[in-house]
């Protein structure tokens, strides 16, 4: 596909599914246009870099739905001074997006390979406030804590508390909690020392996390 092929491409994306689906943060918008996805998606998948589907990237890992991320991210609201942490680094792409709006972002990956192909792609446009990490954060990642803004891009059929206390005061959570074929996106925010507040954005279906925590199976 042709650059300017790619460039109606990612606005025919904006206009056609992100705005539709109640995305309308201007920083989102303005920042989906500037960074070009097709940079993020395995070579084979350029042409797809665009479609409202999830796109694999090997690993048994898939990138999110366009208007997915977008709304997650618009709820995430990440501002210029937080600290942002990002649960499954995967393509890079959301993290990018991610360090374009925040002052720095802890990205944890639990496959080395796909950890490495993402900071290759975060060189490659100059995006250097991002710290990479390899392991599993499927319960939590108290590294770098209190967070102002923790995303998770994968479900996670049980979400694991120590999500919500590694937050600041004020911060946010953004998670898809619930098993196939009905999760919800959550906005969890932190308001006190023991207070959280919850809202329910959407229901989607979305791949879980490797080693996502799952439900106590009941013993007979």
């Amino acid at each position: 596909m042709s650059e300017t092929n790619l460039e109606r491409a990612r606005f025919n994306m904006i206009e056609q599914q992100i705005r539709p689906w109640e995305v309308l943060d201007e920083r989102v918008l303005n920042l989906l246009d500037e960074m070009p996805r097709e940079d993020f998606v395995p070579p084979e998948c350029r042409n797809l870099a665009y479609m409202d589907i999830s796109i694999p990237i090997g690993k048994g890992q898939v990138m999110l739905p366009p208007r997915v991320e977008a709304r997650l991210l618009q709820a995430l609201n990440p501002q210029p001074g937080d600290k942002v942490l990002e649960v499954g680094t995967g393509s890079g792409y959301l993290t990018a997006l991610l360090a374009r709006m925040a002052d720095h972002v802890y990205s944890v990956e639990i496959d080395p390979e796909l950890s490495q192909s993402a900071a290759e792609k975060l060189a490659e446009h100059g995006i250097r406030n991002v710290t990479l990490e390899v392991g599993d954060a499927a319960r939590g990642w108290s590294e770098h804590e209190p967070y102002d803004a923790i995303i998770l891009t994968g479900s996670t059929p049980i979400l694991d508390e120590n999500f919500q206390y590694d937050l600041a005061i004020n911060g946010r959570l953004v998670a898809i909690v619930g098993q196939s074929p009905a999760m919800q996106a959550r906005l969890i925010t932190r308001q006190g020392p023991s207070g959280w507040s919850e809202e329910v954005l959407f229901e989607t279906d979305v791949p879980a996390l490797r080693n996502a925590p799952e439900p106590e199976k009941f013993q007979f």
